[in-house]
């Protein structure tokens, strides 16, 4: 499977405007300057749908799920449950079993650090990752490569900013036990050939972790067809709530797992001389879950259903082309990150202006883009710069947002020429 959008001939026509009216904080000003945010790979914003979705719930049917035979308990109960199914079908696993909520993808690459990694790795053990991974796919694995002694393994990448594969490849071997890469680099917006990575760590017997966070919102992600043997993303990225997200792991593996934490709804029974667990999902649940998040996330997955996740797709491939050309063009504008294949990322820096610096000015015309190492300091690292601004793109995003950027740069340029 690939990220990259159909064809705009495949899809169906792609109305923005009337996808804008769906988000509210859009007619938001800032600095007296109409909101163009561009900041959607940090966190995207939520349309009315979701909220709607959110406050219903809490208006009318909050209670603790699994617990009550009260009928607001059975309301709360039958909605999130119906979210895990939700959940299952937008990324097409086999079983809502296999669906696990988490806070977010750092918690699920986390679990599985914990509960599936940590008890099975010993010395001469390796995991593999890529050098364009966010810190929650970096610092997990270098844990437990401390508690276990099992080695961490870096594939490379080239100046593009693109998976070096041949390294890659090279670097698997039968000591790799686990590979963990992102599906679309939130740094830089490349996306990775995930399908011949999982085949290729599969043949040397790995396991595959794909963090994806930045995919989900941009791409159909079925996790069968991939062969995925996790796949984890939020919902805050696709148009969902913060503190909530999605592990997905094949039932055997999670079968295989212990209980990463303990508590209520992760037991079956408890006494002091020995506990039993509960069955999937709800081993890997415990305590109270964030139950208006699992709604939100399910009324999210409807909103991009809604709209084609391919005509999303296409639509923002158009504007970072537009943006790629523009912004590329200015003076003293250096682009970082120019994968043949990308999705909607676009980091770049001003010679002689910090990214902060010129974060601050881009605010102030009401332009809102990422400034920073983006959580991924060996990318920077790599390019040997400090840090970049990222403009991110969404379902609502306009060209209109591409000529105000592009306007706040000359203008930055100008105070700084």
């Amino acid at each position: 499977m690939s990220a990259r959008p159909q064809p705009a001939s495949a899809v169906r026509p792609y109305d923005v405007e009337r996808v804008r009216r769906d988000f509210p904080i859009l007619a938001t000003r800032v600095n007296g300057h109409p909101l163009t945010y561009l900041d959607s790979a940090a966190s995207s914003q939520r349309p009315r749908q979701v909220l709607r979705a959110i406050e219903d719930y809490e208006t009318h049917s909050h209670a603790n799920v699994h617990r009550g035979v009260h009928t607001l308990s059975q309301a709360a109960t039958g909605a999130f449950e119906g979210a895990r199914e939700r959940a299952r079908r937008f990324i097409n696993a086999a079983s809502v079993r296999e669906v696990i909520f988490v806070r977010g993808t750092t918690e699920g690459i986390n679990l599985v650090a914990q509960s599936y990694a940590r008890p099975r790795y010993r010395t001469g053990d390796e995991i593999l990752i890529s050098a364009l991974e966010h810190h929650a796919n970096i610092v997990p694995w270098q844990l437990v490569c401390e508690q276990t002694r099992c080695t961490l393994k870096v594939a490379p990448i080239n100046t593009r900013g693109e998976l070096d594969y041949e390294a890659f490849r090279r670097l698997l071997s039968p000591r790799t036990r686990l590979v963990a890469v992102a599906h679309i680099s939130n740094a830089l917006g490349t996306i990775l050939p995930v399908a011949e990575l999982i085949r290729d760590a599969h043949a040397q017997g790995a396991v595959v972790l794909i963090d994806g966070a930045q995919a989900a919102p941009h791409t159909r992600v079925d996790v069968q067809a991939l062969g995925a043997d996790f796949y984890t993303f939020s919902a805050h990225k696709m148009y969902g709530p913060t503190g909530i997200g999605v592990l997905y792991a094949r039932e055997a593996l999670l079968e295989s797992m212990p209980p990463w934490q303990g508590g209520g709804d992760m037991i079956r029974t408890v006494s002091f001389e020995r506990t039993t667990y509960n069955e999937l999902p709800y081993r890997f649940e415990a305590g109270t879950p964030n139950i208006s998040g699992a709604i939100g996330l399910a009324a999210a997955m409807d909103y991009l259903e809604s709209l084609s996740l391919e005509a999303v797709a296409a639509h923002e491939a158009r504007l970072l082309e537009l943006a790629t050309a523009q912004v590329g063009a200015l003076p003293d504008i250096e682009l970082i990150g120019t994968a043949a294949h990308k999705a909607a990322v676009l980091s770049f820096t001003m010679r002689g202006v910090h990214a902060h610096d010129l974060g601050t000015i881009l605010d102030a015309e009401g332009v809102a883009v990422r400034t920073g190492h983006h959580c991924a300091m060996p990318v920077m690292t790599f390019f040997n710069v400090p840090a970049t601004a990222r403009a991110s793109f969404g379902c609502y995003n306009t060209e209109e947002d591409v000529a105000r950027l592009v306007a706040a740069l000359q203008r930055a340029r100008g105070l700084f020429g």
